[in-house]
């Protein structure tokens, strides 16, 4: 009897303090609160129909919706199996009262239409929030939130202006970013007018070849919950050693050599950073409006942290309306790309530890949603979070950079033979007298690998993150300069700015530099890194080549972070002509580079002096 007793306690303890629903499936707890609607086929204007799943509270009054569209397959049936983790995010939602709406951009997976990666139309983002702001179970309040390619179109679609976009949440949104200011990524497409070879990988695993078997236009929702179960519409493409494929050349033909799908990235690598095409898509211009709210999340170790920054604080500055102005926030992780959530009580990026960088991303997005799309009391936080590195410790500012960071120029000088960690480079706050050039040659059959760094989707062939750079160091063709050990601890937060003097032997090269914290046991870590193309030194309307022997002045685009250099450190700077495949070779021709299979060597040389004063700027927090 007792037992009996004792097991029947045991179901009723369960049952009453939910336990039980702790062994429910994440499914069945959905259908308990939820009307799950999927496939739905969401008209856009040209008739082209976008799928899209729906998932809302059981009740009868108006709810807000939490809106994600994306390129990536979300559909919960793969290879027969239901995968429920793909619905964790829409009970969370609904849980709180929300809609939560997944949509496939046109051509992808189950929805209608041809893909263009960066140039899906804006209307269609614009239809979507018109469809969904008209239903009966919406509260006309719509918030787009998601990461890296499923952000990239919020903040061109926002410059339309619907009603119903109330707020935005983007995170790692860099591939939706085309100019700013002086940032011509295209999308993460260039840096600095030297190619990012991300894409070369990514779209080999993600563009739809022409030849690719489709579903007939007009299938029914029924036949489309039917097939979803057995048919997911995603295509298996054979692994790539990504560090071999991306040395072949030359690099239109990479994909093509691979085997991969036929597509758009064939011609996407012939443009130029100013190529009209890059305005007539997706992309966020400087010149198009932005009139939301919006809470940015940024990575240091990401692709394109620097041009993310930019965007914020253009929009801050640019908004019309005061109050959208006043309600841009920031929060900068010491993570890789869209690993925000992967933060640990001892979170490692590449080798360098970064201390205990969690944050509760869930709810402050939701309380963010919150405010904007029910009304709730607004919570207090401050404009910038970020974290510094080496000190380990999130700050807040009111702006980025902070406002107590001054910027120190430091200049590079040498007696000439700064090759290698070894050679006579330093980092120091004195301006140079005479001219001693180092020189170094670069060789395109020979690059500088690129060993950790601020990277994303390049595969096997890059590891993101801080490594020690001491063996990369021990190359001829890379310069060193290093300061002095520090007589005290220094936080560097904000750009850094640099200048560098070459002249060369080619009519067109490259000119690369990273940021070092260099420890007292010689453990030298990378913080961040940029590229510059030399033709597009005076511009990225125009291509400008050198002759030689002549002296010029590169600015490259500033780079970014937030270190604290502890006592006893040195802040150290490198300079090369190559980080491949990070970036792409510069053949040196002063050829297209995308088309050419043989390159020429080229003899580069540093100027440092009173005339030719090379430097770095470093924006130096003092509190």
């Amino acid at each position: 009897m007792k037992k009996i007793y004792s097991l029947f306690l045991l179901v009723f303890v369960l049952l009453n303090t939910g336990s039980f629903a702790q062994q429910q499936s994440i499914l069945q707890q959905l259908e308990e609160i939820a009307i799950i609607d999927q496939k739905v086929m969401m008209p856009m204007r040209d008739g082209v129909r976008l799928a899209t799943d729906i998932y809302r509270p059981k009740t009868t009054q108006p709810v807000p919706i939490i809106f994600s569209r994306t390129p990536y397959n979300f559909n919960a049936y793969r290879d027969g199996e239901l995968q429920e983790r793909s619905l964790q995010t829409a009970l969370e939602s609904v849980k709180r009262g929300y809609a939560y709406v997944v949509q496939n951009e046109r051509g992808r997976f189950f929805s209608e239409g041809e893909w263009d990666i960066l140039g899906t139309p804006l209307t269609d983002g614009y239809d979507a929030f018109r469809w969904m702001a008209a239903q009966p179970w919406s509260n006309q309040k719509i918030g787009t939130i998601g990461c890296s390619s499923t952000a990239e179109w919020q903040m061109a679609v926002a410059s339309l202006n619907h009603p119903a976009h109330v707020a935005l949440v983007p995170q790692a949104f860099g591939a939706g970013v085309g100019r700013i200011g002086n940032y011509y990524e295209q999308g993460n497409w260039y840096r600095g007018g030297a190619g990012q070879m991300l894409f070369t990988a990514w779209l080999y695993g993600t563009q739809h070849d022409p030849m690719a078997p489709k579903l007939p236009e007009g299938i029914s929702q029924e036949d489309l919950l039917r097939l979803q179960r057995f048919y997911d519409m995603a295509p298996r493409y054979p692994k790539v050693d990504w560090k071999e494929g991306l040395a072949h050349l030359p690099v239109q033909d990479i994909i093509k050599n691979v085997n991969g799908p036929q597509g758009i990235y064939e011609e996407m690598i012939t443009r130029k950073p100013n190529d009209p095409k890059w305005y007539e898509g997706g992309l966020f211009h400087d010149n198009m409006e932005f009139e939301k709210p919006a809470y940015w999340f940024v990575s240091w170790y990401d692709v394109s942290t620097s041009p993310n920054l930019a965007m914020y604080n253009h929009i801050r500055a640019n908004a019309k309306d005061p109050k959208v102005r006043d309600n841009q926030y920031l929060v900068i992780a010491p993570t890789l790309h869209c690993a925000f959530t992967r933060a640990s009580e001892n979170t490692i990026v590449g080798e360098r530890s970064m201390g205990d960088a969690r944050l509760p991303y869930n709810e402050m997005t939701y309380a963010w949603f919150d405010y904007w799309l029910k009304g709730d009391p607004k919570k207090e936080m401050a404009k910038v979070t970020y974290y510094t590195m080496g000190s380990n410790k999130w700050q807040t500012s009111d702006t980025w950079p902070p406002k107590e960071a001054q910027m120190t120029t430091y200049y590079l000088n040498s007696g000439g033979k700064a090759n290698t960690r070894n050679g006579d480079g330093v980092l120091t706050k004195k301006k140079p007298g005479k001219d001693n050039p180092d020189t170094f040659q670069y060789d395109p059959m020979n690059p500088v690998t690129s060993y950790g760094g601020n990277v994303c989707c390049t595969g096997n062939a890059v590891q993101g993150g801080a490594f020690d750079q001491q063996e990369m160091e021990l190359r001829e063709d890379i310069l060193v300069y290093t300061s002095e050990a520090l007589a005290e601890g220094i936080e560097v937060s904000g750009f850094i700015e640099s200048t560098l003097y070459l002249s060369t032997d080619v009519k067109d090269t490259d000119l690369t530099i990273k940021i070092i914290d260099v420890y007292p046991d010689g453990k030298a870590y990378n913080l961040d890194e940029t590229i510059q193309r030399v033709r597009y030194r005076e511009g990225y309307e125009k291509e400008v080549f050198m002759e030689s022997g002549k002296v010029y002045e590169v600015n490259l685009t500033p780079m970014s972070t937030s270190n604290y250099f502890e006592k006893g450190h040195r802040i150290r700077i490198e300079v090369s002509s190559s980080n491949f495949p990070r970036f792409d070779r510069n053949m040196n021709t002063g050829g297209n580079n995308y088309d050419e299979t043989e390159g020429v060597i080229a003899t580069n040389k540093i100027h440092h002096s009173s005339k030719y004063p090379s430097y770095v700027s470093l924006p130096i927090v003092r509190k």
